[in-house]
């Protein structure tokens, strides 16, 4: 969205990702100074492992693909849960409140207002 509509970056013209690790709560927080997405978003693209790649990937490897595929699928973000018990994401767009994302992976996750 920001490459076809410059305004949604207004609030924060220079784009950054910072990576802070917090070795006494054994947390890794990644901040960003994307767009962000809305609570649609957050449900409709992290939380459905069909929109994820997950499945696509996860049925390519049972048919033989090889493992090291794992970034053609977008799978990336799910990465998270091999070393994490739990991932959350906090995010806001312009177009919506502020919302939390919460997973602790078994397919399940909570979406609440920040």
């Amino acid at each position: 969205q920001s490459l076809t509509d410059s305004s949604v970056l207004e609030s924060e013209k220079d784009l950054f990702i910072h990576l802070q690790a917090d070795k006494t709560n054994n947390t890794l927080s990644i901040c960003d100074s994307g767009i962000g997405m809305t609570k649609s978003d957050l449900v409709n693209n992290l939380g459905t492992i069909a929109k994820s790649g997950t499945k696509a990937f996860m049925e390519a490897v049972e048919a033989g693909a090889d493992v090291s595929m794992i970034g053609q699928f977008g799978v990336g973000f799910y990465s998270a849960f091999l070393v994490a018990d739990s991932v959350s994401v906090h995010s806001k767009h312009n177009d919506d409140e502020q919302y939390i994302w919460e997973s602790s992976a078994g397919g399940s996750f909570t979406v609440i207002r920040d």
